[in-house]
Order: structure tokens, then sequence, then C-alpha cells
């Protein structure tokens, strides 16, 4: 749920910077990955028998998500520095799932 909501963030606060169009990538891999946590930690939260597949994608999401987002950071978006954060523990944590 953590990276859900900071990749929520993310998307927000990318819209609000100034060339909007470079961050294209980013705001749709922040949304792409928000709506995959949401539904990953909600079919784990009722036991769910294909929950480890939606786990696998949100790991792969989680990864690409990270990946563009520290492209960002290094040029000091701080939002885009916490979601590749958070983006990185999710697929961490959800690799550790499906092993």
């Amino acid at each position: 749920m953590a990276c859900a909501i900071a990749c929520n963030n993310c998307a927000t606060e990318c819209l609000n910077e100034d060339d909007i169009k470079m961050l294209a990538k980013c705001i749709q891999l922040d949304r792409q990955c928000s709506v995959v946590c949401f539904g990953a930690a909600n079919l784990m939260s009722i036991g769910g028998e294909h929950a480890s597949h939606l786990c696998a994608e949100c790991a792969e999401i989680c990864s690409a998500c990270a990946q563009e987002c520290e492209k960002h950071a290094a040029m000091g978006m701080e939002h885009c520095r916490e979601c590749a954060k958070a983006c990185r523990e999710c697929a961490e944590a959800c690799s550790v799932m499906i092993s």
C-alpha cells in the first residue's frame, strides 16, 4: 500500500512540475504501478489463489517505475526519489512473495 500511495503522490507532484511532457512516462508508470499495487494488496488480503501471479507483475512494474523515477530523482525531484525507494522495496517484497 505504501508503494501505491507513493506512486499516486509522485504522479500528482509530477503534474505540478514545469516540464510535464518530460515526465509523461514517469506519470504513466506511477499510475500503472499504483493500480497494480492496490490490486495485489487487495487480492492478497482475501487470500486469492492467483495472488502470486499478480505479485510477479507488481514486482516487474515496480522495478520499471523505480528505474524511471530514479532518472528524475537524479535531477533533484524529491518526490521521484521517494517513489523510487518505495517501488524498490515493494518489488523486493513481491519477489519474496512469489519465491
